[in-house]
């Protein structure tokens, strides 16, 4: 959808050694790889996370391209485009780049005076091919770098990845090759009062690449659930994330089932996505025999508990959406190794059991395989079941405490004790 310029005036934008590009999106991690790639082929590039900011950026940059996101909160995209073309009476290009994928509001664009619109998500290198015939391609000395191809999305995802004494398992090149081709990714890496060098081991995949890896440092060993619980309420505090998850250092669920998963919470209206290690045809799923006797005898009872039919709480690849981290994190879980199973039942006991199985999902992994290494024994596992007795004791104690007596009828009554505010 591309409304071409007047031949004279791409044939002098050509000429130009520096040619400007103002880049609109109120999502950082969309920008990121733009800015990158649009450098490396010789544009000057300016970014923005407002709508407001880039008006004025506009204004004073004086860019040959303007790309713009139009789903902004309060200023839109829409009014970006107003500005240049009713304000300012500029004819300078405008790009579009949204999720918006109505036919009425591509219509609207157009008729304010947009050259082009695409549609998230999109191939970075077709952006890049889109601005070139815009504008041309401006005069560059140096040898491009070849890049791979890279899709903006729609959504920015965070990724909670707890780690404690992975010094020597961390799979430090699967994550970095994941974000080089995944745009809108940000992994928080939590130590969790390692022994060893994982810290620094952690600090050197984050150097050069603070913008998309961020590493939470706790001092002591809490455990993973604590873990977890930190580096979820963390990274709730990025605006420009629209979910967040997180995943065993171990890479046991791989980084493309855990893509999969986003993939499922973002095309529904599920609140939380549940990764489940399923043996199936089709599927590589790898447990110890050990394991998957202890395993049927825990999800038993897990199932009673939550009076819900889960084939597998436990593994370690989950998807929230935004707005229920609050409800899932804000208070400290009462076990160490199960608080999967807590938050479950925190949401049961906000939303109710029957709203709870619509917004929770389980979806089959395609591959699962246990890690050499892992630190959970069979001794630990023996010590979950009585974890699990003491989950539903107090989840029990909870349901009793949200009843009131009136006139001799037990009545429930709103439940606050988990807000969906976010909290440190």
């Amino acid at each position: 959808m591309v409304i071409a310029l007047d031949l004279h005036k791409k044939n002098n934008l050509k000429k130009k050694n520096i040619m400007k590009v103002l880049a609109i999106d109120d999502q950082k991690l969309v920008l990121i790889p733009l800015e990158t790639r649009l450098k490396a082929l010789g544009y000057e590039v300016q970014t923005e996370t407002s709508a407001l900011a880039g008006i004025s950026a506009f204004n004073t940059f004086q860019p040959d391209l303007v790309i713009v996101d139009i789903n902004m909160p309060i200023t839109t995209g829409i009014d970006v485009v107003k500005h240049i073309r009713e304000e300012k009476k500029s004819d300078t290009p405008i790009m579009v780049l949204s999720g918006n994928t109505s036919d009425d509001m591509i219509e609207k664009a157009f008729d304010l005076g947009a050259n082009d619109y695409m549609k998230k998500p999109l191939s970075l290198s077709e952006v890049c091919s889109r601005t070139k015939r815009l504008i041309g391609v401006p005069e560059q000395k140096s040898v491009r770098k070849q890049y791979k191809d890279v899709l903006i999305q729609q959504r920015c995802v965070g990724v909670v990845i707890p780690c404690y004494n992975e010094e020597d398992r961390l799979l430090s090149k699967e994550f970095l090759n994941f974000i080089e081709k995944h745009s809108g990714y940000h992994l928080c890496f939590v130590n969790d009062g390692s022994k060893d060098k994982t810290l620094e081991v952690l600090h050197k995949i984050q150097k050069g690449r603070e913008d998309f890896i961020t590493v939470y440092d706790c001092e002591k060993n809490g455990g993973k659930a604590e873990a977890v619980r930190l580096g979820m309420l963390h990274m709730a505090k990025k605006s420009d994330l629209d979910y967040i998850g997180f995943l065993d250092a171990d890479l046991s669920t791989d980084l493309t089932d855990f893509d999969d998963l986003v993939s499922t919470i973002e095309n529904s209206d599920y609140k939380i996505v549940s990764g489940s290690r399923i043996s199936r045809m089709g599927a590589d799923i790898t447990k110890e025999s050990a394991r998957k006797i202890i395993s049927l005898t825990i999800n038993f009872i897990i199932r009673k508990i939550l009076k819900m039919d889960f084939k597998d709480t436990q593994c370690g690849a989950k998807i929230f959406h935004k707005d229920v981290i609050g409800i899932s994190f804000n208070e400290k879980f009462v076990t160490q190794w199960i608080f999967d199973v807590e938050i479950f039942k925190r949401i049961t006991h906000h939303y109710g059991l029957e709203r709870a199985r619509e917004i929770l999902c389980e979806q089959p992994l395609k591959r699962w395989i246990h890690a050499d290494g892992s630190k959970l024994s069979m001794k630990d596992s023996i010590k979950i079941v009585g974890q699990l007795g003491q989950i539903a004791w107090t989840y029990r104690s909870k349901n009793k405490s949200s009843q009131i007596n009136v006139n001799g009828n037990q009545v429930e009554i709103k439940d606050n004790k988990y807000p969906t505010k976010i909290v440190s």
